[in-house]
């Protein structure tokens, strides 16, 4: 068997040589990329989108981007309450974790400290719109589309200019079990070192609880799990029933535990006697915040607690997390929105701000009134950043 053969070469290299027969050929890649993957293959070519075209990552309107922060409020909060524990656990990564809405605008991202990359200070910013038909094939993008998690790998992305650039993401859904924002991972340059797969299902579990709760109003809340000590965990199941015992809504580890549908109108009228073998005045009366162990219909036990809505608070292991991020702020524009979204490890807040003054000024060929106007402030305040952080603006003037 030559080595040219593709079973002697990696998956990334069988992945580039399927992409370019698939684009130059028009031999499908089967067996070498998911289904999902060439499908979003497929619409881009159809779209006549070429793969050798650059990408402009270009933010959407300022009033758009504060739009879809106003619209998607709560969502917005429920990730900056996990934002210490995801800018803690990529800390000694270059990887980057974003959040966008439903439709794929970003409205939310750990601050980028690794000027070396070319791809994610571009492309990861508040307001840029990451779905498939403005940057083809993503992992964010896929979401969008299939409401699935997904991850796409180097050559796998539709566009060469991003080949470099591997993510991950996974859904998060609202009170009615429809898609609500998706939580990304992503890094550049090489495959992640960790299983970003986990990783990101976790938080975006975790601020999928989070989003429920936050829009559940006079429901009970149950936690519950197999496993006793994972109740108070992001993969416990959440339920939420009305004063009458109705199901109301379901987070996605219980639709997954339970084999039932996260749509409501999939799934049809469910109550909590279908559920555990409770009537509503016996659910009432679990609702102390005590462990408790129950037996599912035609199932094995499961422990839980039980929340009026009213008493329902953040697990005890999250809730010093929570305390470290107050509500966001109105934003002005999309470069304070990122300084007031990101979270910074200890002494890196000089940093990030001297990146995105340099990142301005190399944009405005170091005009200072116009990177005081990019950034919505005084020429003043500019001059005294400057100076605090020693940086020359003739220095990015054309030569």
């Amino acid at each position: 068997m030559p080595l040219t053969s593709p079973n002697f070469l990696s998956h990334a290299d069988r992945v580039l040589a399927a992409r370019r027969r698939y684009f130059e050929e028009g031999v499908l890649p089967t067996g070498v990329v998911s289904d999902v993957v060439f499908q979003s293959w497929n619409r881009c070519h159809r779209a006549h989108h070429e793969p050798q075209s650059s990408i402009e990552f270009q933010p959407v309107s300022v009033s758009r981007s504060q739009l879809a922060l106003q619209k998607n409020r709560e969502l917005h909060e429920a990730w900056l309450n996990e934002l210490p524990g995801i800018g803690s656990a990529l800390g000694s990564t270059n990887c980057s974790a974003i959040l966008t809405d439903a439709s794929g605008v970003l409205i939310g991202v750990t601050p980028n400290i690794w000027p070396h990359l070319n791809v994610m200070p571009v492309a990861h910013r508040l307001g840029v719109n990451l779905s498939e038909e403005l940057v083809g094939t993503t992992a964010p993008g896929l979401v969008v589309r299939t409401g699935k998690a997904a991850s796409v790998h180097g050559a796998e992305h539709f566009y060469d200019c991003v080949s470099t650039m591997h993510c991950t993401a996974a859904p998060i859904h609202n009170l009615q079990g429809q898609l609500a924002g998706i939580l990304d991972i992503s890094c550049e340059g090489h495959r992640f070192h960790f299983d970003p797969v986990t990783v990101v299902g976790l938080y975006a579990a975790s601020i999928e609880n989070r989003l429920l709760v936050a829009q559940a109003k006079e429901h009970f809340i149950v936690r519950f799990q197999f496993v006793p000590a994972m109740v108070d965990t992001p993969m416990a199941g959440l339920l939420g029933f009305d004063e009458s015992g109705g199901l109301v809504w379901l987070n996605s580890m219980a639709s997954t535990l339970l084999r039932m549908p996260i749509d409501p109108a999939e799934r049809g009228p469910c109550t909590v006697e279908d559920i555990l073998e409770l009537k509503p005045s016996q659910m009432r009366a679990l609702a102390n915040g005590t462990l408790s162990e129950l037996c599912l219909i035609q199932g094995p036990h499961v422990h839980l607690r039980c929340h009026a809505k009213a008493a329902a608070v953040p697990p005890i292991s999250t809730v010093a997390l929570a305390s470290l991020s107050p509500a966001p702020q109105p934003v002005g524009s999309l470069e304070e929105a990122v300084l007031a979204d990101g979270y910074l490890p200890p002494n890196s807040l000089k940093e990030a701000d001297a990146d995105l003054i340099r990142k301005c000024l190399a944009e405005c060929q170091g005009n200072v009134s116009s990177v005081a106007r990019k950034l919505k402030v005084s020429r003043g305040l500019i001059y005294r950043r400057l100076t605090a952080l020693s940086i020359e603006p003739s220095h990015f003037k054309p030569k």
